[in-house]
């Protein structure tokens, strides 16, 4: 047998401290508080998130749903249905839907969504297409082309 073998009986407890009831008992007088302040006294722990008075940290973050992305990639959007106006068999890219007046502002690439119905057989070529779109496209006879 080891001291480290050493173990108390299973059903044994152990005595709970009684604090502040005279200096034999072992925690008398300030009974292991300290001094005094807000820890030393009655009813003594602050409640959780408590930071003296300050704005805590639950207060200060955003309440919101979700953090936005950081980099988060814009297009520029269009839907199938303004292109009913191009004739039949064109190019359609960014610069030629600006130079036609379809698109006047270039936010970043373009996207084609897919609102809308297409009767007109055209090549588009765009940074990324919604599978609604894609589907009316090839079903007008026309072809996507990601770049």
């Amino acid at each position: 047998m080891r001291l480290a073998d050493a173990q108390p009986h299973p059903t044994s407890r152990r005595r709970r401290r009684r604090i502040g009831r005279g200096i034999s008992a072992g925690q008398g007088a300030s009974g292991g508080f300290g001094m005094r302040g807000q820890k030393s006294r009655s009813g003594r722990p602050t409640r959780p998130g408590f930071e003296g008075g300050q704005n805590p940290l639950y207060r200060r973050i955003p309440k919101l749903k979700h953090f936005p992305l950081i980099n988060r990639q814009q297009y520029t959007t269009i839907n199938v249905g303004s292109l009913n106006n191009l004739p039949a068999g064109t190019v359609v890219t960014l610069s030629s839907l600006i130079d036609t007046g379809i698109i006047t502002t270039d936010d970043g690439p373009l996207k084609v969504l897919g609102d809308g119905d297409l009767t007109v057989k055209l090549q588009v070529e765009a940074a990324a297409f919604t599978q609604a779109a894609e589907a009316k496209i090839t079903a007008a006879g026309g072809s996507c082309t990601v770049i």
